[in-house]
């Protein structure tokens, strides 16, 4: 394991605590590190809305995007799991028969996993979403890595709540909401650049990340503008830039 990687990483998910951060882009962050620090193939995290429904937030990979969707919208898997208890759920082997999420179990073997890991994001009592990892191959993760995978997950849901001195549990919660909003501004984006470009979806959400990053803008907002503009050119014109950063 990378051990400045490591180090940068919760030194990077502690800032949230102390400055404004771009609540996607930090989640995409979470599992991008979670599955470079970790013996993962993939990385998706899910979010519960102010109703206490979970709703996908982030994902390393669009296949992974697409098995924690397929678990919320089939009521079945081991992030729901996970969520529900605010307990750690081990899928170890998904092609082994007898799974108590036959339909999930089936899908994900299929896209390519055979091995899941599902941390909760929680902070005491209060439990707000699901840390999941993938794995071509059979897991568990060691007890080193499960305690590693579990400290990204709590100091990440830390960030979430305490974010600019967030200490009402209703502004935590609009907070988060407005985050899962914007996701569906980003998906849409990036469907728009991929069908521009010709491009994979995984491909076109770094095309608008990489932008964002190099010109010190939001993800949410370059997102909405490229789906807002009347035309499909990306990257966006250098008025919009400097429009957003007044």
């Amino acid at each position: 394991m990378d051990a400045e990687l490591l180090s940068d990483t919760f030194v990077e998910l502690a800032d949230t605590m102390v400055a404004d951060f771009d609540v996607i882009d930090f989640l995409h962050m979470l599992a991008d590190r979670s599955v470079a620090l970790l013996p993962a193939s993939a990385a998706g995290v899910v979010l519960a809305d102010p109703r206490g429904e979970l709703r996908v937030a982030a994902a390393s990979t669009e296949a992974a995007g697409l098995m924690e969707l397929f678990q919320v919208q089939n009521d079945q898997g081991p992030c729901l799991d996970c969520f529900r208890t605010g307990k750690p759920v081990t899928a170890a082997d998904l092609t082994k028969p007898g799974h108590q999420w036959p339909r999930f179990a089936a899908a994900a073997v299929l896209a390519g996993f055979r091995g899941v890991e599902a941390l909760p994001m929680r902070l005491r009592d209060q439990c707000i979403g699901a840390l999941n990892l993938f794995f071509a191959e059979p897991c568990p993760l060691d007890p080193a890595g499960l305690r590693i995978g579990q400290a990204l997950a709590d100091v990440a849901t830390i960030g979430l709540l305490q974010e600019r001195n967030v200490r009402r549990s209703e502004t935590a919660a609009e907070q988060l909401q407005a985050a899962l909003n914007s996701r569906v501004v980003i998906e849409q984006a990036k469907g728009k650049l991929a069908e521009r470009l010709s491009i994979d979806m995984d491909r076109a959400f770094g095309l608008l990340r990489d932008y964002a990053r190099n010109n010190n803008l939001r993800l949410t907002d370059v997102a909405r503008r490229f789906v807002d503009s009347a035309t499909a050119d990306f990257p966006p014109p250098a008025r919009d830039k400097q429009r957003a950063q007044k």
